[in-house]
């Protein structure tokens, strides 16, 4: 019962936003730089995948106290209709993010001391995401955020623990100075590549802000959709979920890529369907799922890419 009740403050269904960029990233490290360092991903896995269910349960613990709207309280949150104290949420979160923290300062030790200051920068994202008197996902900032910090933060992360020895950014000390350095290409390869997950990321929570508008307003969140609107909102999905497309086929074409990384486009009919299905209506009961589905569907071909670029090309 306790598991159950866990999974869901947890929204344990929901954790594919961060698992993707991790498996994406690890073999976009094999396939483009040609190594894994297999312990830095077990514990950089475990470490992160705690995190994430830290961050939601913030986000459901802030939710439930600055709700205005009783009914959303008692029966839409989690902490309201299992009846779950306060205290001992804020007890798991805690625990959560301290298990958390000593996983990514032992990462810190075994890689370099600037893994700190990239971890340190998700960490403070995602508390204050949802934490504090004016949270992140309360602006219109929530999927700029979100977007960045899990589709842009976890992949380029993951690409670090397997290659911060080989040059690719590097911070040395020297007679009481510091220098920063890197590879300049592969830093923009790292960015090109992790657009995808950025943007299919960005639109859940876009999807998520369309879906509960009128409810977001009348508990005071202003999220994005309420400044841009609806209609532009729903253009804004579109365009994110399209530009996925193009971000691929011109990797392939620059060499960032497999040719067979274009297996991504058998799912445009399935996007291009589960896209307009939302354009008509967006509804959380009913339509929501689309972001997620687009989400696995486009990363999933994704990985199913990499796989088979690693395969052709020995």
């Amino acid at each position: 019962m306790f598991m159950s009740v866990f999974f869901e403050l947890v929204e344990i269904r929901t954790k594919l936003a961060s698992i993707f960029p991790y498996f994406i990233g690890l073999l976009f490290s094999l396939y483009y730089f040609g190594q894994v360092n297999w312990f830095n991903m077990c514990l950089f896995f475990i470490g992160m995948f705690v995190f994430d269910m830290a961050t939601t349960a913030i986000n459901n613990l802030m939710d439930y106290l600055k709700a205005k709207d009783d009914s959303y309280q008692q029966l839409t949150n989690i902490i309201g209709k299992a009846g779950l104290e306060v205290s001992k949420v804020r007890n798991m979160i805690i625990a959560m993010i301290t298990f958390s923290s000593v996983i990514g300062l032992w990462l810190v030790f075994r890689t370099s001391l600037l893994l700190l200051p990239m971890g340190g920068l998700c960490f403070l994202i995602g508390i204050f995401y949802t934490f504090g008197p004016v949270p992140l996902s309360r602006m219109p900032l929530g999927e700029l955020f979100s977007g960045v910090t899990m589709g842009f933060g976890i992949f380029f992360i993951t690409l670090y623990l397997n290659i911060y020895d080989t040059g690719f950014l590097s911070l040395n000390f020297l007679n009481g100075q510091f220098l920063l350095s890197g590879n300049i290409k592969e830093l923009i390869v790292s960015v090109w590549a992790s657009i995808p997950m950025m943007f299919t990321i960005a639109n859940i929570m876009l999807a998520n802000n369309l879906c509960d508008l009128d409810q977001d307003i009348l508990n005071h969140r202003y999220t994005l959709p309420f400044y841009i609107g609806r209609k532009q909102g729903v253009y804004l999905f579109d365009l994110l979920m399209y530009s996925c497309y193009i971000v691929i086929v011109l990797g392939v074409l620059v060499g960032i890529y497999h040719w067979s990384m274009l297996v991504v486009l058998l799912t445009f009919p399935i996007v291009k369907k589960n896209v307009s299905l939302f354009n008509q209506k967006q509804e959380k009961a009913t339509t929501f799922s689309v972001a997620i589905k687009n989400l696995v569907l486009f990363n999933g071909s994704q990985i199913i890419g990499l796989l088979l670029g690693l395969l052709l090309r020995k």
